[in-house]
């Protein structure tokens, strides 16, 4: 009996929950909210989800090769500096959609097999093995510690802030 081939979305399940919160919590926010943070030396909100946005096109465009020119362009939304500006709550809404319309079509051409797949290089002149399953985890965990974040501030500021 042949075995049935499926695709990862219904593995992932309650990550597109997740990225409709996200979307809820950051399309209302005017520029002044966006700049909001929780202290002087850590990124506001829109910071915040700039860095959702970079980290995912980062990862599933720079290392997994998914995606196009739009989402390379997505992973330059790095907030390294912590005085820059952020971008408007549409923008950074349409971000979260590209990178998770990347990330949901990736899923969907994915099988369980190809959670196995292995990503070699180097980074920082250090060698890296990566399985696909690593990654996808990482990018997983990187959302909900900034989403926490960003949930954080909107609260400390008295901000509605979905259960993230």
């Amino acid at each position: 009996m042949a075995e049935q081939q499926t695709n990862l979305l219904p593995f992932y399940k309650g990550w597109d929950v997740y990225q409709d919160l996200l979307i809820k919590a950051i399309a209302p926010l005017s520029d002044e909210q966006l700049g909001l943070r929780a202290a002087p030396h850590l990124r506001s909100i829109g910071q915040n989800a700039m860095h959702i946005v970079a980290t995912r096109a980062n990862w599933f465009h720079g290392l997994m090769e998914q995606g196009g020119a739009e989402i390379a362009a997505l992973s330059e939304w790095n907030d390294w500096d912590l005085s820059a500006s952020s971008k408007s709550a549409a923008e950074l809404v349409a971000g979260l959609e590209a990178t998770w319309n990347m990330i949901e079509q990736s899923l969907a051409n994915w099988t369980p097999a190809d959670l196995e797949y292995v990503y070699e290089g180097k980074w920082n002149d250090e060698p890296y093995r990566l399985t696909r399953q690593w990654v996808i985890w990482h990018v997983i965990e990187h959302d909900l510690h900034h989403g926490g974040e960003l949930s954080f501030t909107l609260g400390m500021h008295n901000l509605a802030a979905p259960d993230l």
